[in-house]
This record gives structure tokens, sequence and C-alpha cells, in this order.
């Protein structure tokens, strides 16, 4: 039996309708990634949503969490199957027109092509198969377990959501934004449950956007399906408010952090409940 690249922690069925997702924390860098790497990992690390993990373990009671340990340069589970860049993936179509495919140009597909602007990541093109083998590995089981874990949650509560929790670099301009909320311009979510949660990090102190500049990638557009009782927002956590000055290291605000995050997860629930989102299970 193949043993999953991502950590479950949590019962299936599980005990709450909110399921939590951390797709880009992982610090998993295989051999094969660094034999074809042009440069060392230290400048993959601007890749990764450093310890969005510990904010999530930390914030966790009851809720089914789930943890990518591959590092996102292997592969993006925020990214479609389809999203694979021709510069660097043998097995990619041209990339279509479109703002679509904004990430896809920029070098942020489904295997990264960049770490940072201006470092390329591989030093030689990746054959299909090599790409075919992380999708079927990695991409697709992590996928399925969401997919397993929110269908069981809302059979058993009437409703679920998936929390996929991320976090960024500091916005631009002073006074902006903390923590980003994407529902894919209301596609992917109530209405409800994304004021809801707003509201909670207002009263944490925070100052949150809607969307602005990140509305969430493939995970909500797979997974969010509200007119079937199975919702998804994401989360993007500014780096400043759990990270230390250089922004490597859990610090003295990470406590703060996960406090917020478990009074999202808390209101999240209750609106779920008791908020008129959910529907006689069956």
């Amino acid at each position: 039996m193949t043993v999953p690249s991502f950590d479950r922690i949590g019962p299936i069925p599980p005990d709450s309708p909110v399921i939590v997702s951390v797709p880009h924390a992982g610090r998993d860098y295989p051999l094969p990634l660094r034999a074809a790497a042009a440069v060392p990992v230290a400048s993959m690390l601007a890749l990764e949503d450093r310890h969005a993990d510990a904010v999530a373990l930390a914030a966790r009671i009851d809720e089914t969490l789930f943890v990518q340990r591959r590092a996102r340069a292997w592969i993006d589970l925020n990214r479609a199957e389809d999203e694979r860049d021709p510069l660097i993936d043998e097995g990619a179509r041209p990339i279509p027109a479109g703002a679509a495919a904004t990430k896809l140009r920029s070098g942020l597909g489904l295997v990264p092509r960049r770490a940072a602007p201006g470092v390329a990541i591989w030093k030689r093109k990746l054959a299909d198969d090599e790409v075919n083998a992380r999708i079927a590995q990695d991409h697709r089981p992590y996928h399925a377990a969401l997919v397993e874990a929110l269908e069981a949650a809302r059979d058993r509560f009437g409703t679920a959501l998936l929390l996929d929790v991320h976090s960024m670099p500091p916005l631009p301009g002073g006074g902006t934004a903390r923590v980003v909320i994407g529902d894919r311009f209301g596609r992917s979510a109530g209405g409800r449950l994304v004021h809801r949660i707003e509201a909670e990090i207002a009263a944490a102190g925070q100052r949150a956007a809607l969307n602005t500049p990140y509305p969430g990638g493939h995970i909500l557009s797979r997974h969010g399906r509200p007119d079937q009782q199975i919702h998804a927002i994401q989360i993007e956590i500014d780096r400043r408010l759990y990270l230390d000055a250089n922004l490597t290291a859990l610090g003295k605000g990470f406590g703060h952090t996960a406090a917020m995050l478990r009074r999202i997860i808390d209101a999240a629930t209750d609106e779920l409940l008791t908020g008129g989102l959910a529907r006689a299970a069956e």
C-alpha cells in the first residue's frame, strides 16, 4: 500500500462539519526534485506557506485536518491537473489565452517554474511521465481525500465547509488587510458564511479583504459546491502575524493568530449548524 504524501488528523466521518486543509506548507523536498533543481532548497522556500500547518494544528480541536507534506515546488495542489507549463514540462499543452492562465504564464502552474521573480527552479525540462507520476501519487490522492471527508461531513451534518488555510507575504501599502478571504467571488461558498468569518476577523482586531488579491484557486473551484451544501473558503494570513521578523520561524504573534483561526472555525461551525445552511441529514 502506497503511503500518502499528506497527513490526515481526525476521523472519517468527521466530528465537525468544518474540514481544514493546508496544501502549501509542505517541507518535504524529494531527492528527484533536488537532483533536477537549478537552485538549492533554500531558494524554494518562498513558495511555502511557512508554518501555516502549525497555526492550523494549534487552532484545531475536533476538526479533520489535512496537511500536505510535499513541498509546493514539487507539485501545487491548488492548480488543476491541466495547468502544466510548456516551458518546463514536456507533456504540457500551449498556454491558452485569457486571464485564466495568468498564474501559469507567470511560472506558478501545477509544477512551479519559479520560486520567486527571477529565480528559476529547474535546470532541465521535466518528462511527461515524471509529472504524471506526481499527479497520480500526490495531487489526486489529496483531492480524493478532501472529497471523501467533505461528503462524509455533509452526509452527517447536512452541510460542510472546506476551510483552505494559506499564508501570504505582506500586501503592499500601509493599512492594508492582514487576512484575505477568498470565495471565488461568491461561487464557492454561501455569503452568510463569508460575512460571519469576516466579522470574526474584525473582532480579533484584524482587517480582512474579500477576494483581492487572492480569490482562491483550484481547491475552491473543485470542491466548493454550495448548491450541494458543500462550501469552500480560502483564508490567507499575513505571515507577519505569526512568524518572526525574518518570516522564517514562529514568532510572538503565533498564539494570537491560532486563536483567530479558532474563532473563524467556531463561527463557521455555528453558522453551518444553526444559521439555516444545513439541510436534513439523510
